[in-house]
C-alpha cells in the first residue's frame, strides 16, 4: 500500500472544551486539524464543540459495568454526548483543547472525560481497560498567565492528571501551551485593571502566530504516530 492509500479513512477528532467557537482554543484546534490534513489529505477531521451539546458528567448508573449487559464497556446515557463517544471509538487520533479555568480544564471537558474514560475501565484487579487501540492523543491549553506563573502556581499538576489518564488508556499526549491569551475584543468595556490591553496585544502579535505554527506541526506529528 502506498502512503496515500495508507491514510484513507483515518479519522481525527478535535474536542473543544471552550465555550467559545472562534477564539484562542478553537483556533489552535483548527490549526492542529489543518496539520493533519496537510500530512494526510485523505483523513477525515472534525472539531466537536462541547458547549454546543447538552450532557452531564457520569451519572453512576454503572450500566457500563453490568455483567453481560448490553452496554458493558460503553456509556449507556442517551444524551448529546452519546454520538460523540461512539465516534471516538473509531478515532485514529484525538486532540483535546481547553482554556484553563482555576488552574485546570473547564468543567465541560471534565464532565466529558468522566463519560469518556470510565466505561473503558474494568473493576478487575489491576484495573485493566477495554481499549483495543492505543491511538495517539494531544492536548492544547490556552491560559491567561505566562509560563513562569503556570509553573509557579502548579497548573501542571492539574493538567497532568488529565494527561495521565489519557496515557493510561491511549498514548502519552503531545502537549501545547498557549500563554498570556488575549481575552476581550475591547478591553475598555470590562473592569480589568490587572491586565494591559497594549501588553496583551503585543504578546499576541509576537507569540500567537508561533503557537499556531506549533499546532499545525502537532497535527503532522499525530499523523506520524498513527
Amino acid at each position: 500500500m502506498n502512503m496515500k492509500g495508507a491514510f484513507i479513512m483515518k479519522k481525527v477528532y478535535a474536542i473543544n472544551g471552550s465555550p467559545r467557537r472562534n477564539k484562542n482554543t478553537a483556533t489552535l484546534l483548527d490549526k492542529v486539524l489543518e496539520g493533519v490534513k496537510e500530512a494526510a489529505p485523505e483523513a477525515v477531521t472534525e472539531r466537536i464543540d462541547l458547549y454546543g451539546l447538552k450532557y452531564t458528567g457520569c451519572v453512576s448508573c454503572f450500566a457500563c459495568k453490568r455483567k453481560d449487559g448490553p452496554s458493558y464497556g460503553r456509556c449507556a446515557v442517551r444524551d448529546g454526548l452519546h454520538d460523540v463517544l461512539e465516534k471516538l471509538r473509531e478515532a485514529d487520533a484525538v486532540v483535546f483543547g481547553s482554556p484553563i479555568y482555576y488552574r485546570t480544564i473547564t468543567g465541560q471537558l471534565h464532565s466529558f472525560y468522566e463519560r469518556f474514560f470510565f466505561p473503558y475501565m474494568q473493576y478487575k484487579h489491576g484495573y485493566p481497560n477495554l481499549v483495543e487501540r492505543k491511538i495517539p492523543t494531544a492536548c492544547v491549553y490556552t491560559m491567561n498567565v505566562k509560563e513562569d506563573e503556570m509553573i509557579r502556581d502548579g497548573y501542571q499538576q492539574y493538567m497532568g492528571l488529565f494527561e495521565a489518564f489519557l496515557e493510561n488508556y491511549f498514548r502519552k499526549p503531545l502537549v501545547l501551551h498557549s500563554f498570556n491569551t488575549y481575552q476581550f475584543d475591547d478591553y475598555e468595556k470590562y473592569v480589568c485593571e490587572v491586565f494591559s490591553e497594549a501588553e496583551k496585544a503585543a504578546w499576541r502579535a509576537r507569540h500567537f502566530p508561533e503557537d499556531c505554527r506549533k499546532a499545525v506541526e502537532m497535527g503532522k506529528r499525530l499523523v506520524e504516530k498513527m
